[in-house]
């Protein structure tokens, strides 16, 4: 099980030598995900896994690898779609529905020979920030579960028994099981999706890399859509490297994606050993938000510290709509979430409810029998954002104020600003007996407060690890980057993850 700890270029290099097969990868990563099953994934592929390790087995044997993720064990949130295997978006309204096709970023995937070993738990249609609301059951974060792991690297003891009985820590959302997958080792990588923070903050919370690219970079077809004008598949892994590994394989324009873009990252490599000379960071004052935990503002102030000492200038900036953005966002939301429900009706496909005597009764019949409260929540008051008599008050109003918090990140990039360096998350992950003290809507728009914006503006977004609460639990970074600069960002991200050197969750 020890191949499981590696980096991807680490396994990769192993794999050339001969010293482990793709098959001994792949069943290693099978075992672990068996182990860690009701914690990340609801819907294993083993046999699909296998063939595909066999395949890429006889590739290293002919001395013809496809690339960096040949062989490499992937796990895929389940709102992608993926040909011949369930797709569900954790929700009864589509359980048992297989698509026809692969979205692009699956069929990238396979194409450069990695292994799909499953379809991982999430919020029922990505609306959450826990991975508490699916309807195949709750993934529970790894971190004091009970589950016997030790912390790599770490110069002192932390806490890592259970907590109490009845009580767990949440592994954030909605892409809680594409994070847990990684960091359990079930999978190297892992595809998630992207709206308002739904990478970043399990990656928060769970201990690993989290990245949002720029918004058309990553192309978006057959990911199922949410808010059409923000989601972005998402990039998970427990290294930056391997992240920037993965962006390589799926970055550029898909012709069946007209907000996709061409893209020059096909061959990115990050410098080993990054520098921050000349690099101008900025901290936006307006991210220091009511409730951050002591330990996060630490973090923060410890790693502008560092960047600064090593020759980047850490500058504090100005972002005066940052407290309009939750709201804003909490009326686009809906609305646009709103108009993609129309299409779940029983009709053609999905869950279909029991009712003859009119159309209109079957949707109603079916949207109560198929999607929960949270979901039907979020229709109705997009619904209501939209009415003729409040859509310029709410709707075309957020947009207004969605413009401005652009116009915000666009200043801030013309006064010199390279980065922008921010908390992910307010605290590090919450108790469930914390977290179930409020309902959805608030804990996402409390869970979102620093990642929702970079959504807004299509700016590149990355959540790293730098460091553990005192009891135990993960502590995490954000950097931002223009639209379009992903490279750079990740390069500041590595050197993130080198200096900050947070200790390394291993299973025992």
């Amino acid at each position: 099980m020890g191949v499981l700890g590696g980096s991807v270029r680490e396994v990769g290099a192993k794999l050339k030598q001969g010293a482990v097969t793709a098959i001994e990868v792949c069943e290693a990563a099978l075992q672990r995900q068996a182990a860690v099953s009701r914690h990340a994934l609801h819907h294993p592929t083993q046999d699909r896994a296998r063939q595909a390790a066999a395949q890429a087995h006889q590739r290293y044997k002919e001395g013809r690898p496809l690339g960096a993720l040949d062989g490499i064990p992937v796990a895929v949130k389940d709102n992608f779609c993926t040909k011949g295997i369930p797709t569900t978006c954790g929700s009864k309204m589509l359980q048992g529905y297989t698509p026809p096709y692969s979205a692009t970023v699956v069929e990238r995937l396979e194409a450069a020979g990695a292994v799909l070993v499953g379809k991982t738990n999430l919020d029922e249609f990505g609306m959450g920030s826990g991975t508490i609301d699916s309807a195949f059951g709750t993934s529970k974060n790894v971190y004091r579960s009970g589950i016997e792991y030790e912390l790599e690297g770490a110069e002192k003891r932390y806490p890592v028994s259970a907590l109490e009985e009845g009580d767990w820590v949440v592994a954030g959302g909605s892409s809680g099981g594409s994070a847990l997958s990684v960091a359990t080792g079930a999978s190297f990588l892992a595809l998630g999706s992207d709206t308002g923070g739904s990478v970043r903050n399990p990656s928060s919370y769970c201990g690993v890399v989290g990245l949002k690219p720029s918004y058309g970079v990553v192309p978006r077809w057959g990911l199922v859509s949410l808010v059409n004008s923000m989601d972005v598949p998402g990039l998970l892994g427990r290294r930056v490297d391997d992240v920037a590994a993965l962006l390589g394989v799926l970055a550029g324009r898909d012709k069946r994606d007209a907000t996709s873009v061409d893209s020059d990252l096909t061959s990115l490599r990050l410098p080993e050993e990054p520098q921050l000379a000349g690099v101008v960071v900025g901290v936006p004052k307006e991210y220091h938000q009511p409730g951050t935990s002591v330990e996060v503002v630490e973090a923060w102030t410890k790693l502008a510290d560092m960047m600064e000492d090593a020759g980047a200038e850490v500058r504090e900036v100005s972002m005066p709509h940052t407290e309009h953005s939750i709201i804003c966002y909490s009326i686009l939301n809906p609305c646009e979430v709103a108009s993609n429900f129309t299409r779940y009706t029983g009709v053609g496909y999905g869950l279909r409810g029991s009712a003859s005597h009119s159309m209109e009764a079957l949707y109603a019949v079916t949207r109560q029998a198929g999607l929960n409260q949270v979901v039907r929540g979020r229709v109705l008051a997009g619904n209501y954002f939209l009415l003729r008599e409040n859509r310029r008050k709410y709707y075309e109003q957020a947009l207004r104020v969605r413009r401005l918090i652009w116009r915000d990140f666009q200043e801030v990039w013309q006064s010199g600003v390279s980065l922008l360096l921010t908390p992910t998350t307010l605290t590090p992950a919450l108790r469930y007996s914390d977290f179930s003290s409020l309902d959805n809507r608030s804990q996402t728009a409390a869970q979102d407060i620093c990642t929702q914006a970079a959504n807004m503006a299509g700016v590149g977004a990355v959540s790293v690890p730098v460091g553990l609460s005192s009891e135990g639990l993960p502590l995490a970074l954000q950097l931002m980057a223009p639209w379009g600069h992903d490279a750079a960002l990740l390069t500041a991200a590595k050197w993130m993850e080198q200096h900050a050197c947070c200790p390394r969750l291993r299973l025992l």
